[in-house]
């Protein structure tokens, strides 16, 4: 293993403290009484707002860290790297943006996240804290996982932040916010691919095996089974391989307008995610849909995974609306 690390254990802390002095002016970096992080929005809580906090392992940045800001995180929890985070700093990021107006958790669909961000929810809600979630399951790969009961939740994630992070910050209050998530979360879904497996720093070994001349086509973004593994081929055949599955799955009427959003899993240089999104545009549009946004990069990663996912949103004029509203975080201005 190489990587550009000092002690495994110290990762995450390391990390955190690089990012906060990068972007001081965007996040403060606070500890629970067990030395657990949190990343907090620099001018949280802010008066009459409607709280959003996410979180999970870490492994994936910039997701969640990388979105705190206005117009989307008020808070992120960082976990150990691919270990979903502790109920006790989920609750003290929840108290810390808290300003009144609720808070809604935003999780994705993995057991430990879950489980940790319900029992944050009920202590919060103990300290007079009005608490409500969305769990994000837009994979289409596979039902259950290792870590997951149903879909797993991926790269649709990051739409959902963008587009309720807009809403929060435009003054919706927590049941609007929540339906809007829930909209959100009915209407996209994605798809991954690994082309290598990624190297956990406290493991020192690739997290799977995989073989020079194959790929792992529904890959998880922990490096979990997908659907099968086979040959390498091309971009074009693989890139076939998930937007098919996505649109069939997806089921948007023709003439629709959509998102489309290829993410890179760490180790994908750019060049590679155009060439999925050229031809995955060009299979969108067979199905007679409108790509009338796109989002190309990586945006949730896993470690240094080289391959890619790939997100479809169906759009309306609400939800193209919060998608071009201004937001202003380390990883994503507009």
């Amino acid at each position: 293993m190489k990587k550009l690390i000092n002690d495994p254990q110290n990762v995450v802390p390391e990390t955190l403290a690089g990012f906060e002095a990068v972007y001081a002016d965007y996040v403060k970096v606070y500890y629970d009484e067990d030395d657990n992080p949190y990343v907090v929005r620099a001018d949280a809580p802010v008066a009459g707002k409607v709280a959003l906090v996410s979180g999970g392992g870490s492994g994936h940045e910039p997701l969640h860290a990388g979105y705190v800001g206005m117009g989307m995180l008020d808070a992120a929890v960082p976990g150990a790297v691919f270990t979903s985070p502790s109920p006790g700093p989920i609750l003290e990021a929840t108290k810390a943006v808290n300003a009144g107006a609720g808070v809604l958790h935003i999780v994705k669909n993995y057991t430990g996240d879950v489980q940790n961000f319900e029992i944050a929810a009920e202590d919060a809600a103990d300290e007079g804290i009005e608490v409500k979630a969305i769990v994000v399951d837009d994979d289409v790969a596979v039902q259950d996982s290792l870590w997951t009961t149903g879909r797993r939740g991926v790269a649709g994630t990051v739409l959902l932040e963008k587009i309720v992070g807009a809403a929060a910050q435009a003054g919706k209050n927590l049941d609007e916010c929540l339906a809007l998530a829930e909209k959100v979360n009915g209407q996209v879904r994605s798809m991954g691919v690994a082309l290598t497996a990624c190297t956990v720093p406290h493991a020192g070994k690739p997290s799977f095996d995989l073989p020079d001349d194959e790929i792992e086509v529904g890959i998880g973004i922990h490096g979990e089974p997908g659907r099968r593994r086979e040959k390498y081929t091309s971009a074009d055949a693989i890139t076939d391989e998930l937007i098919k599955p996505v649109l069939d799955d997806l089921k948007a009427p023709a003439g629709s307008q959509v998102l489309l959003f290829v993410n890179g899993m760490g180790g994908t240089p750019e060049s590679e995610l155009y060439i999925v999104y050229k031809h995955a545009r060009e299979v969108v549009e067979s199905y007679g849909l409108s790509v009338a946004r796109s989002l190309v990069g990586n945006y949730i990663t896993s470690l240094e995974m080289q391959g890619c996912s790939v997100t479809v949103l169906l759009l309306d004029d609400e939800l193209t609306g919060y998608w071009d509203a201004p937001v202003d975080t380390p990883a994503m201005k507009k």
